[in-house]
């Protein structure tokens, strides 16, 4: 694979992978809120962005040194076995709804943007996305391009949501899409454990 379609792929399948993952994910419910909450539109389109690009770089890089470590390691000529178990354990999580949790309403004197930046940095630790973002990094090993997809993904499921709201969510098949990408999760894994 040459150096074009390798980079192509990781930024693709990252996107995919954080876009399908975060339909119906506490984060877009979180800026359906925060859309309520402020006219500001552009403020809370600046505030998940650099929110979601600060979270996903630390999260790819945490994802590329764990897998330089684990080449380094033990887990050497192993390490797909580790993703595979990822892929799959990302599978069910995304079958397991998220519950709904309070949104502290103490920052939403500060703004659309400062409010956004912090609730959605807080409601991000953690996340699926998040962790989504550490598996792909470690798989591709090239923290930058899964960056730039994952967070490219985060803003095609959430921008819309900013303009178009409880309207966009209510036609959702919410539940379709997250057994959709639930079996791609699957199938990555099965892959991984396979075609190694």
């Amino acid at each position: 694979m040459d150096a074009l379609s390798f980079a192509d792929s990781a930024f693709f399948s990252s996107t995919f992978a954080v876009a399908l993952a975060e339909i119906g994910d506490k984060t877009q419910l979180l800026t359906l809120f925060l859309a309520i909450q402020f006219r500001n539109r552009l403020a809370i389109v600046f505030g998940i962005f650099l929110a979601t690009l600060v979270n996903h770089g630390l999260s790819a890089w945490f994802g590329g040194w764990l897998s330089q470590v684990a080449n380094n390691s033990f887990l050497a000529g192993n390490w797909h076995y580790l993703m595979a178990a990822g892929f799959l354990a990302m599978a069910i999580w995304l079958l397991i709804p998220d519950e709904d949790e309070d949104v502290e309403n103490r920052w939403l004197k500060y703004g659309a943007f400062v409010a956004t930046l912090v609730l959605f940095s807080v409601a991000e630790l953690g996340d699926k996305t998040q962790v989504v973002t550490v598996m792909l990094a470690a798989q591709w090993q090239a923290p930058l391009t899964v960056t730039a997809g994952t967070t490219i993904g985060m803003m095609l499921a959430n921008v819309p949501v900013i303009w178009f709201g409880r309207a966009l969510i209510e036609r959702m098949p919410v539940q379709l899409i997250h057994r959709i990408t639930a079996a791609l999760f699957a199938i990555s894994g099965v892959a991984l454990l396979f075609l190694n």
